[in-house]
């Protein structure tokens, strides 16, 4: 058994290697994360897990995926997170901050309002990308960044990364997956630039080496960086594992501790060959061939399953999403499911 053991990474020892992935909320008030996320991050935390992480934060206004994201780019933001993180640690885990930009798929709708793009009417704005090429049919057409925004950009990330050591984040990553900014960079889909952003395998890395860089130098050396990737878009002649294995390598010289690994998102109407643990291929194979620790993620939902994807070495973390959002608690019943027992908080110890 591996599920309840503990994994450290730099000066942060976590309590198991159960990951409460990013999942939007879409709930955020002018980017100021609220009480529901209090209550939802919290009561994770609560349930058991050793590391959980806030939805996709955007570091610029223009970075939301709708206005209900949350963000990370005011100090007032900082400060409407700290109390969430305080909480988080109150009960024994780790609170992380994703750092995101969604580039082209930005100025949308939340799903519970209809999805798509905003109309103007409802405070749509315009989106930036790699290239001037819109995510789908009807989607805005985006502004191809210019160099002295991309050097905007990164400092953004750079602020974002402050603030969140001053709210008292101890894990960061940098979302570079899911058809975000970072991720239209890697794509040869949405990068049809001409610069030296755009064309060749390096060139398309530069932007997310870049924002790593960044990253890395704003946050402390005895706090551990994640990044979630795309291991592929899914489709032939896009963005594959071949090329994240390599992109891999670049993270581990680049003081990057843990690789999350997702994939699809860069274009619509893929077919993904969705089912239990259809990602964890990815994550196996960066682990063996860049020899850095990995995060599995998509359609984990058995406590066996968790810890075969553990014990079999085809990666060191799992991070689950809907299924801690059916159940708070997976982590206590998993324990159990598993014959391990792991303290509860004393204001429950009564069931236990």
């Amino acid at each position: 058994m591996k599920l309840f053991t503990e994994f450290r990474l730099r000066d942060i020892e976590l309590k198991n290697r159960i990951v409460v992935s990013s999942m939007c909320e879409y709930s955020a008030e002018e980017g100021h994360p609220v009480t529901w996320h209090l209550v939802h991050l919290g009561s994770r935390a609560v349930g058991g897990a050793a590391l959980v992480m806030t939805e996709a934060s955007a570091v610029s206004a223009i970075g939301r995926i709708s206005p209900q994201d949350a963000g990370i780019y005011l100090d007032s933001h900082m400060e409407a997170w700290r109390p969430i993180v305080n909480f988080v640690k109150q009960q024994g885990a780790v609170a992380g901050i994703q750092l995101a930009h969604a580039g082209r798929k930005a100025s949308t709708k939340a799903p519970w309002l209809g999805a798509g793009p905003l109309s103007k009417e409802e405070g749509a704005w315009t989106p930036v990308s790699a290239s001037a090429l819109p995510f789908d049919d009807g989607y805005a057409v985006p502004e191809e960044l210019s160099i002295g925004q991309i050097e905007e950009i990164l400092i953004e990330y750079q602020n974002a990364t402050r603030r969140a050591l001053a709210a008292g984040f101890q894990v960061v990553e940098i979302h570079a997956a899911h058809g975000y900014l970072l991720h239209q960079f890697l794509s040869p889909f949405s990068n049809h630039r001409k610069d030296a952003y755009g064309g060749s395998f390096e060139n398309r890395i530069r932007m997310v080496v870049r924002v790593t860089q960044v990253v890395r130098g704003a946050w402390p050396d005895n706090l551990p960086l994640l990044v979630r990737i795309s291991a592929t878009d899914w489709k032939a002649g896009g963005w594959d594992i071949a090329q994240s294995i390599e992109l891999c390598r670049r993270f581990k010289g680049l003081g990057v501790d843990l690789v999350d690994v997702s994939s699809g998102g860069a274009i619509p109407g893929v077919k993904i060959p969705v089912g239990p643990g259809y990602q964890v291929e990815f994550a196996e194979a960066i682990r063996r061939e860049v020899e850095i620790p990995t995060g599995a993620v998509g359609m984990i939902i058995d406590p066996a399953q968790a810890d075969t994807i553990l014990m079999s070495e085809q990666a060191d973390m799992v991070f689950l999403a809907r299924e801690l959002l059916r159940d708070p608690y997976w982590p206590r019943r998993a324990a159990k499911a598993l014959n391990v027992k792991i303290k509860a908080p004393p204001q429950y110890e009564r069931a236990w």
